[in-house]
């Protein structure tokens, strides 16, 4: 088994795999000032991601909710769920969302009304449905983070002649030396993905749910991978403008939570325009420029991670066209219809308790049975 790690991870870093013609690992070697990244380096993930969590568990209990409290944020009223174990393995193993047959034979077999069948779906629902104060939690810290690398991102690259110039990506690779910010900017990027891959399970779960997932994954290899081949420029880039418009989506998605209904329409409307700026014009006609084409006048034979970089890139490309028409879909609503909502997101359903509902809740049995006769002696004695 020793023997077969060491076999493949030999063809993992193959020299021919990663590496311009004549150029070895050994030519990585810091050496006459200049520091090249190693792949060992990435070992500092783990507690980078750990330092992130407790960060966003600060933030969002000192910074986000004292700051929903201020804004107002309000949830839903939750009516308590009564227990029902017929309903909850049909919610479980079915279906959340059964037809109005199913509903009247799920009445009839726990005796009770399909009016109150109906109101017991409606309420499980709602408790997968994270709270209003949940989902702006989670969207403050995903807006501090975005901010703070925006900022921190365009504060180094302002004065680099390869922000401005895409040419100078590739001039006297591979042996560009790495500079202490784009180690710290690297390792804080792939930490925060790896924070987001960790918290897949008490995050808002939205319908792009899987759509998120591969992106995640894909931005952790993008990033790893191009910090041991050196691609640390390019790579820096593709960060920024991404960057560049999520905070504007996390702050829109703030105000949203907080009822500030024209603030969040600006926001929104600032954060479109970015986005199409950024992810369906620079990205593919500034960024896979660079990584596609440009390398191919430096060297006629590329190596196997250019085609791997540039697979993931494209599929990159292929996750921004279509959240691109989920927004253009948004914006089409708001000017035609004059309703600005997030498609991807669920939306928790009011709900209240009739009067006899609520007596039968407290003095009910566990599965709900007599409720359905209890119901039909009072519309008789009526």
């Amino acid at each position: 088994m020793a023997h077969i790690f060491k076999t493949l991870e030999s063809w993992f870093w193959w020299e021919t795999m990663w590496m311009p013609a004549n150029v070895t690992w050994a030519d990585f070697e810091d050496c006459d000032g200049y520091v090249f990244p190693k792949p060992h380096q990435l070992y500092a993930i783990l507690p980078f991601t750990l330092v992130l969590l407790i960060i966003r568990f600060f933030i969002e209990k000192y910074v986000a909710l004292p700051l929903a409290k201020v804004l107002d944020v309000k949830s839903v009223r939750r009516v308590k769920l009564q227990p029902n174990s017929v309903l909850e393995a049909y919610f479980q193993s079915c279906t959340r969302h059964p037809s109005q047959s199913e509903m009247l034979r799920l009445a009839k077999k726990c005796d009770w009304t399909d009016h109150l069948v109906q109101k017991w779906f409606k309420r499980r629902r709602n408790l997968e449905i994270p709270t209003m104060v949940q989902k702006f939690k989670e969207s403050c810290w995903r807006f501090t983070f975005h901010i703070s690398s925006s900022i921190a991102g365009a504060i180094f690259l302002y004065d680099k002649p390869w922000f401005y110039d895409i040419w100078q990506v590739w001039v006297s690779y591979p042996y560009q030396s790495l500079l202490p910010f784009q180690y710290w900017y690297y390792m804080t990027e792939i930490s925060f993905y790896c924070s987001l891959l960790c918290t897949l399970g008490i995050d808002n779960k939205r319908k792009d749910f899987m759509a998120q997932v591969v992106h995640h994954l894909i931005a952790v290899g993008l990033m790893s991978w191009s910090w041991c081949g050196n691609y640390v420029r390019i790579g820096m880039l593709v960060i920024f403008i991404h960057d560049a418009s999520d905070f504007w989506l996390e702050a829109a998605k703030m105000f949203n939570y907080a009822r500030w209904e024209r603030t969040c329409n600006v926001l929104f409307i600032i954060f479109s325009v970015m986005f199409f700026v950024t992810r369906i014009i620079l990205f593919p006609f500034w960024i896979l420029r660079a990584t596609i084409v440009l390398p191919l006048y430096y060297s006629t034979t590329p190596v196997i991670v250019y085609f791997l970089f540039n697979g993931q890139l494209l599929v990159l490309q292929g996750l921004h066209l279509y959240w691109g028409s989920l927004i253009l879909n948004v914006l089409r609503k708001f000017i035609f219809v004059h309703h600005l909502k997030d498609d991807r997101s669920d939306e928790e359903e009011e709900d209240s308790l009739s009067d006899t509902e609520e007596k039968h809740v407290k003095n009910g049995s566990k599965n709900g049975c007599g409720l359905r006769k209890s119901c039909y002696l009072k519309n008789n004695n009526h």
